[in-house]
C-alpha cells in the first residue's frame, strides 16, 4: 500500500492539484532518470521515458488507479518502458539486418546474371584485339605487370606499351558500351584474376 503522504499526494494529484504534481515530480524525477539511465545506458532516452511517465500521470490523473505504493508504481512503469524500448530496438535491428541481407542477396544475384553475359562479351572483345595489343593487355591485367616490365619482356618502349594499352581500353569501351563502366571494371577485374 502507499505511504500516508504518498497517498495524500496521489489523491490531490487525481483532483488536479498542480502543487501535488510538482512535489511528486521533484521527489521522483532525478531518481527515476538515474534508474532508467542505468537500465538503458542512454541518458537522453532515460529522461524521455521519465518525462513521458509524468505526462501520462498528469493526463490520466482522473482515471488512474494505483494499488501498490506510488514509488513502486513509478519505478515499475519506468522499468516496463525501458524494456519496451530495448525490445523495440532489437526488432528494428533485426529488421534492418534482414533488409540488408535481402538487398545484398538481390545485388549478388543480379551481379551474377549480369556478370555471366558480360564475361562472355569481355572475353570476346579481348580476343578481338590485335595480337600485340591483346598480349600487352593480358600481361597488364592478368599478370599485373607494370608498363616498364611489359616493355622489357616484349622488347618495346614504355611509350609503345602505353599507346597499345590506351588503344586496347578504348576499343574495349566501344565494344562494351552497352554496359556501365562500373560493372565493366568490376567484371574485368574478376575475369582477369581467374
Amino acid at each position: 500500500m502507499m505511504l500516508v503522504n504518498e497517498k495524500a499526494l496521489f489523491n490531490k494529484l487525481t483532483q488536479g492539484d498542480e502543487k501535488a504534481f510538482e512535489t511528486l515530480f521533484n521527489a521522483y524525477y532525478a531518481p527515476l532518470c538515474l534508474y532508467a539511465s542505468h537500465v538503458l545506458s542512454n541518458d537522453e532516452k532515460a529522461e524521455e521515458i521519465v518525462q513521458e511517465l509524468f505526462v501520462y500521470l498528469w493526463s490520466q490523473r482522473n482515471s488512474l488507479t494505483i494499488n501498490s505504493s506510488l514509488r513502486s508504481y513509478l519505478f515499475r512503469s519506468v522499468k516496463n518502458q525501458c524494456i519496451n524500448w530495448i525490445q523495440h530496438l532489437k526488432i528494428r535491428e533485426k529488421h534492418a539486418s534482414k533488409m540488408k541481407e535481402t538487398a545484398l542477396r538481390e545485388y549478388q544475384e543480379a551481379d551474377y546474371f549480369l556478370e555471366v553475359g558480360l564475361a562472355e562479351k569481355i572475353e570476346e572483345s579481348i580476343n578481338s584485339l590485335p595480337e600485340k595489343r591483346r598480349q600487352i593487355f593480358k600481361l597488364s591485367r592478368e599478370q599485373g605487370l607494370k608498363y616498364q616490365e611489359i616493355a622489357d619482356q616484349m622488347g618495346l618502349s614504355v611509350k609503345t606499351v602505353e599507346t597499345h594499352m590506351g588503344l586496347a581500353l578504348k576499343q574495349l569501351r566501344e565494344k562494351l558500351s552497352d554496359y556501365k563502366d562500373y560493372f565493366i571494371g568490376l567484371a574485368l577485374f574478376k575475369i582477369n584474376k581467374r
